[in-house]
């Protein structure tokens, strides 16, 4: 007895779509079974869950961005390839491929994750994602997934630099500061507006350059001065030539 898909999602042969934009083909089961959340096995009698195939497609992705960024970047030591990479595989990051391929509406979901817009969910999204990679691999091999991983991810590897120093842009203003002997960051924070909606605006002083961001937090605002900051230095000392 088969059991209704619980969420008002893509028909299977809209699936060819998806396939299209992949660029690879993939066998129709092993498809479904790379799109099957486990809310929707769960309420389908328990059958199978994408979770094999998104622990195997995260071993690759991680294997192909981390080879990449090794090859690509050979001036640029341990800690920063690491944050490059945890960037370039982060699920924010992830999440925004699978949008792109419009991978939400195809994902079989339970009726509780459609109820809660789970299709949006860049846990899901990006979760999904590593399944159909690991698709991939297992249907074609590993120099077919590399080439799908490197093209999906082609500006986020583009960009990996500064993506890595995104994930702390403070830590990053002070090792910049350091590197060129500049006074260490001095941070300073202003707060407007009613307590249930207060807006910081916070400067990030390193010398000479003064960095100016906003946000609905003190540690956003410093978050945004800080990456300006950032860029004004090293602006500065490329023009220089330093």
């Amino acid at each position: 007895m088969s059991v209704p898909r619980p969420q008002a999602g893509a028909a299977i042969g809209d699936r060819r779509a998806l396939v299209r934009r992949l660029a690879v083909e993939l066998d129709e089961g092993l498809l479904e079974l790379a799109l099957t959340h486990r809310s929707y096995a769960h309420e389908a009698g328990g059958i199978p869950t994408n979770e094999r195939l998104e622990f195997l497609g995260d071993s690759v992705l991680g294997l192909v961005v981390t080879e990449y960024l090794f090859r690509r970047h050979p001036d640029v030591p341990e800690g920063d390839l690491a944050k490059m990479r945890a960037a370039t595989v982060s699920q924010r990051a992830l999440a925004s491929i699978a949008r792109e391929l419009g991978l939400g509406g195809h994902i079989l979901l339970g009726r509780g994750e459609v109820v809660t817009r789970g299709a949006e969910k860049d846990s899901i999204l990006s979760d999904t994602l590593e399944a159909i990679i690991g698709a991939i691999y297992l249907s074609h091999g590993l120099e077919v997934a590399r080439g799908i991983v490197e093209r999906l991810c082609a500006p986020l590897l583009a960009d990996a630099r500064r993506l890595g120093a995104s994930l702390d842009w403070k830590t990053t203003l002070q090792e910049i500061a350091t590197l060129h002997s500049l006074p260490a960051p001095v941070y300073a924070v202003q707060s407007s507006g009613p307590d249930h909606d207060r807006t910081f605006t916070a400067t990030a002083t390193v010398g000479e350059f003064v960095g100016t961001g906003v946000g609905s937090s003190k540690k956003v605002a410093e978050h945004g001065a800080a990456e300006a900051a950032y860029d004004l230095v090293t602006a500065a000392f490329a023009t220089d030539g330093l």
